[in-house]
């Protein structure tokens, strides 16, 4: 009897999988703006996945890679930290190349190496060799960021990045949880195995990345929503307001005369700077070449303050969320489980990170469309304060979470301060890309992923150190170690408030910048020194009296990929 039940399961199985599948589609075709929209979300977020569900699961499988290969606990992170470190390195070469060459194809390759790796990872019989393929995987991990990154930009208009941004980070912390719970129970039977079943969703989702289009460069060929879905009707309903509110004005003004610059390669923060008359910085427009090199364009990139206010809380969130994934359960239940600050098993650790876990997601998938909420009704830079006011809530909940040893009391600071800590991230995404010129998205992705992978890198050696070799170890010193790791975090916080009174003037220094011609964008055309016409100074502002104020203040703007108006 039960020989005959094995052979029935396996197509049952693959019936229900393809029934799940068919469910999903249904329901997330209509929120998502339609099928083309929808593939490209799921798949951008697949290949976040892939990436988190690999970390996640090396720390599961770190028992046995002990026993099977004779190393230690310092070799263990070391696996983790060397993967980071060449993914931050590798991450500046290839944002270069995803501002010059095929996105979907370079994304693809990469995916393509990643699942080869994985399978080399499985088949290593040595440490040295375990460590060499994953020298191979951070190079290759190392394309995610920029190239995903760009093509949000250009693939969805302005208006709505904050929320596809939550989107596809959401399949990141999936990714994370699957690699946490899924492929780590595996790990306990075979940690190769675990590595090759990774693998192969890789080449699945390679094949999938193939497939997509390429879209046009500068946001020309943004995906518009198909007709009766959700975001289909919002743009309806916010562009018949932008159309009521701008037959009003005309009845009292003369409308400002249009700018010769190219509309479509602004996203809507941009056009609403220049409706406002927000000056530029003369400095960086003079300096915006799209043909600039490499280190010229680094440079460039972090001479944009609210940018560089941006890249360093991004990293200190990831830095503290990845204290997080290493020590929260030692934490939490103590080294021998059953201990800790909250005096519980490693199980329910492991439950209370999965409680976590479920408020990172809601903060993701609330951020980013409050941030977008927020833009269309005229707060230019409300995506930030967004990203600040979450910071300042994760910091906050964390205080009475480490000052109770009650695992009840704990449990819902821990859930909102896992809240506030993802909740950062859509909003910074989508501000990230409206104080960037079009053409300089991928190197400025790049330079993005190099310190938030490095952060990364260090913060699991950092931790470690600070709670042994300062607070004397244990649970009371990881306590003490989250307590000082959050001093950091809120100067973060504090930051992003003043980037929000720089973010407006950035982000007109962008709208301002010269577009990139049709050969640079192709990347037919070398690097060379700026051009003498692109230090002109921007001509003053011919908006009609009464217009608002060149700080953009005093006004609010309404609508969504139509006319745009102040009020």
């Amino acid at each position: 009897m039960a020989s005959h039940e094995g052979p029935r399961l396996i197509p049952a199985v693959g019936r229900a999988a393809r029934r799940g599948a068919r469910s999903a589609k249904r329901k997330l075709v209509p929120v998502l703006g339609g099928r083309t929209r929808t593939r490209v979300i799921v798949v951008l977020a697949c290949v976040l996945a892939l990436s988190s569900a690999d970390t996640a699961t090396v720390g599961s499988a770190a028992i046995e890679l002990r026993r099977s290969l004779h190393i230690s606990t310092f070799d263990i992170g070391l696996l983790v930290t060397v993967t980071a470190v060449v993914g931050a390195v590798f991450s500046l070469p290839f944002g270069a190349l995803a501002d010059r060459l095929r996105r979907t194809w370079l994304l693809g390759s990469a995916i393509v190496f990643w699942g080869l790796a994985m399978i080399w990872s499985a088949t290593a019989g040595s440490f040295g060799e375990l460590l060499g393929s994953r020298l191979a995987l951070g190079g290759v991990t190392a394309v995610a960021g920029p190239v995903v990154a760009s093509l949000v930009g250009d693939w969805f208009p302005g208006s709505e990045r904050g929320q596809i941004y939550s989107y596809i980070l959401t399949g990141e912390l999936l990714g994370a949880g699957l690699g946490f719970a899924f492929t780590g129970e595996i790990a306990a039977l075979s940690w190769r195995l675990a590595f090759v079943i990774l693998a192969i969703p890789a080449f699945v989702v390679s094949w999938a990345v193939f497939q997509l289009p390429e879209p046009l460069r500068g946001g020309r060929g943004a995906l518009a929503p198909e007709p009766g879905t959700r975001p289909w009707l919002a743009a309806q309903r916010t562009d018949a307001d932008a159309q009521a509110q701008a037959q009003a004005q005309t009845q009292s003004a003369q409308a400002p005369p249009a700018d010769d610059a190219a509309p479509e390669q602004r996203t809507d923060a941009q056009r609403l700077a220049i409706e406002r008359g927000i000056r530029p910085d003369p400095v960086l427009v003079a300096r915006a070449d799209p043909r600039m090199g490499f280190f010229t364009a680094v440079r460039y990139v972090l001479s944009v303050r609210t940018n560089v206010v941006l890249i360093i809380s991004g990293a200190l969130g990831y830095y503290f969320l990845a204290g997080v994934q290493t020590f929260g359960v030692e934490f939490v239940s103590g080294k021998h489980g059953n201990g800790g600050q909250y005096h519980v098993t490693k199980f329910f650790a492991n439950g209370l990170l999965i409680v976590v876990g479920v408020g990172a997601v809601v903060g993701v998938l609330v951020a980013g469309p409050l941030g977008d909420m927020l833009l269309r009704r005229g707060y230019l830079a409300g995506r930030v304060r967004v990203a600040a006011v979450a910071a300042t809530v994760t910091v906050v909940m964390m205080i009475p979470a480490l000052a109770t040893h009650s695992v009840l009391t704990a449990l819902p600071y821990l859930m909102l301060a896992g809240v506030g800590l993802a909740a950062q991230n859509p909003p910074i995404d989508a501000a990230r890309l409206d104080i960037m010129p079009s053409w300089l998205w991928g190197r400025a992705e790049g330079v993005r992923t190099f310190v938030r992978t490095g952060a990364q890198a260090l913060a699991p050696l950092i931790f470690g150190a600070v709670s042994d070799y300062i607070f004397g170890g244990g649970a009371q010193g990881l306590r003490w170690t989250f307590v000082v790791m959050l001093v950091p975090f809120a100067l973060s916080a504090f930051y992003l408030f003043v980037a929000a009174r720089r973010y407006p003037r950035d982000v007109a220094t962008a709208a301002a910048a010269p577009p990139a011609p049709a050969a640079v964008l192709a990347g037919r055309v070398p690097p060379g020194p700026p051009s003498p016409a692109l230090g002109r100074t921007p001509a003053p502002s011919t908006s009609p009296p009464g217009t608002p104020r060149p700080d953009g203040s005093g006004t609010r703007w309404i609508g969504g990929s139509g006319p745009r108006t102040a009020r």
